[in-house]
């Protein structure tokens, strides 16, 4: 079964064009990023796939917000964000981005639904925490705490705290990463669903190639480039993968 591609959209959520990330440790300089051009544009699933020292997360963290290139710029719906102030950059991570990691990062003694509430009380337009969690199909834990919630719920739990400020980027950066596949397929259909319903540009970074076959488009990374990039005729769902 193949899934709905995004509504067209003439200008990009973002645009990245030249950009280049080089870390000093001591009197070495290791690049991260060799002068990446990108456009991801609104409603889209996006992979990128790559080997570990590829610059995947280099890359994501600077669309984030979270790091600022060496070179090159990137705008967020037209604005500069490699011109940004700190305090701006923290507008822009409050107000538009979702993260989700590998590791969870839940208060453990906060439950499920608790855990969202935090994030609820500082945006402009929530969700409440009660429908972040049904959209996780979660519905039924909200209040239990992380350690009563095996290691799918919890980073579902994770993704519904970063959608329920709405916001119009979601980036995640190995979702899957400490999961087994059945509960990694669960998670997925989390991402699926938030993608689909909500219109939220997805990026997931990952090492599995078997989840690029759910994404509108998979760019290809290696040695801080983005070396190709493939467009799937017809997306596979998460529930039909396996790895």
């Amino acid at each position: 079964m193949a899934l709905a591609t995004p509504l067209s959209a003439t200008e990009p959520v973002f645009r990245a064009r030249g950009l280049t990330k080089t870390y000093r440790m001591g009197e070495v300089e290791v690049p991260a990023l060799r002068g990446v051009d990108l456009d991801l544009y609104r409603g889209e699933f996006v992979v990128l796939l790559g080997p570990s020292g590829s610059g995947k997360s280099t890359l994501l963290n600077i669309l984030g917000g979270l790091d600022l290139p060496t070179a090159g710029e990137v705008w967020y719906e037209g604005h500069h964000l490699t011109g940004a102030s700190e305090r701006e950059l923290t507008l822009f991570r409050r107000e538009h981005v979702g993260f989700v990691f590998q590791f969870y990062n839940l208060i453990p003694s906060l439950t499920a639904r608790e855990n969202v509430a935090i994030v609820t009380e500082l945006a402009g337009q929530p969700m409440t925490p009660e429908e972040a969690l049904a959209r996780v199909d979660l519905a039924d834990r909200m209040d239990h705490f992380p350690a009563q919630l095996s290691g799918g719920q919890q980073q579902r739990v994770a993704i519904a705290r970063a959608i329920a400020k709405r916001p119009a980027v979601l980036l995640c950066d190995e979702p899957t990463g400490a999961l087994d596949s059945a509960t990694g397929v669960r998670v997925l259909e989390a991402l699926e669903r938030v993608n689909a319903e909500l219109g939220t540009t997805t990026v997931v970074i990952t090492h599995n190639a078997d989840i690029a076959r759910m994404a509108h488009r998979v760019l290809y990374l290696g040695d801080g480039r983005i070396v190709r990039e493939e467009r799937n005729a017809q997306r596979m769902p998460a529930a039909e993968l396996h790895w």
